[in-house]
């Protein structure tokens, strides 16, 4: 007999196999040596005062666990034949790559263009980037294999269950190497340090199936013929010859800082759309901080992971949210080109860090923009451009980044000093009315207090606030059939992901490159 429960416990009894199946005795009035627990979800309650953790379980009674699923059933992974269809892929993100493995499943021949470097030899350009201020304006926390995401903390938390299967998505993970753990928990986190070796052995699935993916290769034109792909050009950024790859199909899936393939397309006259977005800072508190608020206690037992939080509200009829938060990390430099700064957030698996950072960021208006720049699809990237130009002029060079300390920024107080800040480039005080609109600072003021009323603690000097946040999303959309999933006026072009504006997350990435795939026939 097989019967389902949900086990509430102490932090200290959940991780306790003992007191896991003492509960579950006294809830089913059976013994203990007739009980075996299966978990199937696992999450944080901390509305109470004691923090709880919920456990949702399978009780064998009287029966064995059932053997471990052999995820390799799940996936139909086989050599594609000599003379399968192509599929341009451009992109090797996680849009790209699921979409790459799925279309193998289909018997495809998948070709991903990807204008960065393998994971391996990205890092370098990482630590070249938050070393020496040098931006690589194709290998960086925004552009290489795996994405934005493999760089940028490894969250696969998204509430886009009804595009796709996500335990799909969560399965291939664990095929290629994450932990099981990501299979239960509520809100799953791989994290930056075990991430690129996911990828790399994504990226093999694909080659040993017969797959390619060319690194370091750039689209520069689509071949475009009556209303239909034929193929695209791409260039080889290390020799710098072209070469026309023919296809009938190509999936965009470039992400959303490929600024060049939007122009691209507005050049070509291929319809794009402007596209709600935010922007602001990132916030970064002591991790201590954090706990303190959300599990009510004046230090973290050892049996929870660090405190992350999520904070909304209505400003002056704008959007003020966090974005991003992540506890026990660090503030990322993710530009994409040499004088500009952006900052992103990520963790470690462990999330050992002793800060907490999250983007804290205000949506955006298209009067914002539309007076300050010719009106046009692309007037909110130059907008979103522009002000990442002010920071880094701000901020000195050699990306050092602007920064306030918070209590000093809601009482519009010149900071004499910082905190230390995660951030390694390093930061420099700046009022954050500097180098943001002043509906933005206006908006993220109203938000903070609000917040602070919510979270008491989260009002502190002891938090700086890293400017700017401004990738939340695409400024621009590529439109596509809801149906067909491609570009209304041409046939066999397939927008896709979270540079499509179809997605906004790993794993919402995933799905949509795999919705591409599929609709691909």
């Amino acid at each position: 007999m097989i019967k389902t429960l949900e086990l509430v416990l102490l932090p200290q009894e959940a991780a306790d196999k003992t007191a896991q199946l003492e509960q579950a005795s006294n809830l089913l009035a059976v013994s203990q040596d007739r009980l075996k627990i299966l978990i199937k979800k696992k999450s944080i309650d901390a509305r109470g005062k004691t923090v709880r953790i919920r456990l949702s379980a399978e009780i064998f009674i009287d029966e064995d666990l059932p053997p471990s699923e052999d995820l390799s059933t799940f996936f139909h992974y086989h050599s594609v034949r000599s003379n399968a269809n192509p599929v341009l892929i451009i992109g090797c993100g996680p849009a790209g790559m699921f979409a790459a493995l799925r279309l193998i499943e289909k018997g495809f021949k998948p070709i991903v263009i990807e204008r960065g470097k393998d994971v391996r030899s990205r890092r370098r350009d990482l630590a070249t980037l938050n070393k020496s201020g040098i931006v690589d304006p194709n290998s960086n926390y925004c552009f290489g294999e795996g994405g934005a995401g493999t760089y940028s903390d490894g969250k696969l938390y998204t509430r886009s269950g009804k595009r796709g299967d996500i335990n799909r998505i969560l399965n291939n993970f664990v095929l290629h190497g994450a932990d099981s753990s990501i299979l239960i928990d509520a809100h799953p986190h791989i994290g930056t340090n075990k991430l690129p070796g996911i990828v790399q052995r994504m990226r093999q699935t694909i080659l040993d199936c017969g797959g390619e993916i060319h690194f370091e290769t750039h689209l520069t034109d689509l071949i475009i013929q009556e209303g239909a792909i034929k193929g695209a050009i791409v260039k080889n950024l290390q020799h710098g010859d072209s070469t026309e790859m023919p296809a009938s199909n190509v999936i965009l899936a470039t992400g959303h800082s490929a600024r060049d393939i939007y122009r691209l397309l507005d050049k070509k006259e291929i319809a794009i759309e402007t596209k709600p977005f935010a922007l602001g800072v990132r916030i970064e508190h002591p991790q201590s901080i954090i706990d303190s608020v959300q599990y009510h206690c004046t230090s973290r037992s050892p049996f929870l992971p660090p405190a992350s939080y999520s904070l909304t509200t209505q400003a002056e009829g704008r959007g003020v949210y966090s974005f991003c938060m992540c506890p026990g990390g660090i503030i990322a430099a993710a530009a994409t080109a040499p004088g500009e700064i952006v900052v992103n957030g990520w963790s470690p698996s462990k999330r050992n860090n002793k800060f907490a950072n999250s983007g804290m960021v205000v949506s955006i208006h298209q009067q914002d923009y539309d007076s300050a720049f010719q009106p046009g699809t692309l007037a909110g990237l130059s907008f979103q451009e522009t002000i990442e130009k002010n920071c880094f002029k701000a901020g000195g060079g050699n990306l050092v980044a602007p920064a306030q300390r918070l209590m000093d920024f809601l009482h519009m107080r010149v900071s004499a000093d910082l905190p230390d800040c995660s951030y390694t480039p390093g930061i420099t005080s700046v009022p954050i009315d500097q180098v943001l609109p002043m509906a933005v600072t206006t908006a993220l003021r109203i938000g903070l207090k609000e917040f602070g009323k919510r979270m008491k603690p989260y009002l502190t000097n002891e938090a700086v606030l890293v400017s700017t946040e401004s990738r939340t999303s695409s400024p621009v959309r590529i439109p596509r059939d809801p149906i067909t999933l491609q570009h209304p006026a041409i046939k066999g072009l397939f927008p896709c992901g979270e540079g499509a504006g179809y997605a906004g997350g790993i794993v919402s990435a995933a799905i949509d490159g795999e919705r591409c795939a599929n609709a691909i026939t």
